[in-house]
């Protein structure tokens, strides 16, 4: 029996392994990070702590299986960030550590998005200021969890009167763009990385 819940400050470390257990397109990245805790620093951790109310948990017998986090207002959120979230991590993680060693893993790079992540104006924040991160463990994938998971997000931007969300979902992940086209996403931008998909509430 899976619970979905809104988030409570102990289910970060299940969202973090969460996190990291699906962080290579869907797959099992924990091979390709020393510090297992960097993915889930950047794309995990800042949300729960900006809005809490925008974070949802599902939860097992076994523990946190899945999550879903959102922030209402991007451009809010990454000035947020820039004053509150980021500093911290990269005192932690000097830009020193953002050398690639060559040898597969990508803690680098999360060094490297760490120190150069900056709030950037985009237009299509106007039409579409959300956006969020869903993430399930294979254990938890088959049998409707994930529009559950989307489902509890989108009416809880909906009664904040958002207009509408935005995500990306890499070229590798055709699970997930298959998912999001199902829950109604449309392709705004195709890029080399993938794709960034949005979805307008108001309208559903």
């Amino acid at each position: 029996m899976v619970e979905i819940r809104p988030f409570q400050p102990y289910d970060l470390p299940g969202m973090y392994r969460v996190c990291l257990q699906t962080g290579d397109s869907g797959k099992d990245a924990t091979a390709l990070y020393r510090d297992p805790d960097l993915l889930a620093h950047i794309y995990a951790g800042p949300y729960p702590v900006a809005d809490p109310g925008l974070s949802f948990v599902a939860v097992d017998q076994q523990g946190v299986l899945g999550y879903i986090i959102a922030t209402a207002d991007t451009v809010a959120f990454e000035h947020w960030t820039e004053e509150h979230w980021w500093p911290g991590l990269r005192a932690r993680y000097p830009l020193s550590m953002a050398a690639d060693p060559g040898d597969g893993t990508q803690d680098w790079w999360c060094v490297e998005r760490i120190h150069h992540a900056r709030p950037t104006p985009d237009e299509l924040y106007d039409r579409f200021p959300a956006h969020l991160h869903i993430d399930v463990l294979p254990r938890g994938q088959g049998a409707g969890l994930g529009r559950r998971l989307m489902k509890t997000l989108l009416e809880a931007l909906r009664v904040r009167q958002v207009p509408g969300v935005h995500l990306g979902v890499g070229e590798g992940n055709t699970g997930a763009f298959a998912f999001y086209q199902a829950m109604g996403f449309s392709v705004l931008r195709p890029d080399t990385w993938g794709s960034t998909m949005a979805l307008s509430i108001l309208d559903v």
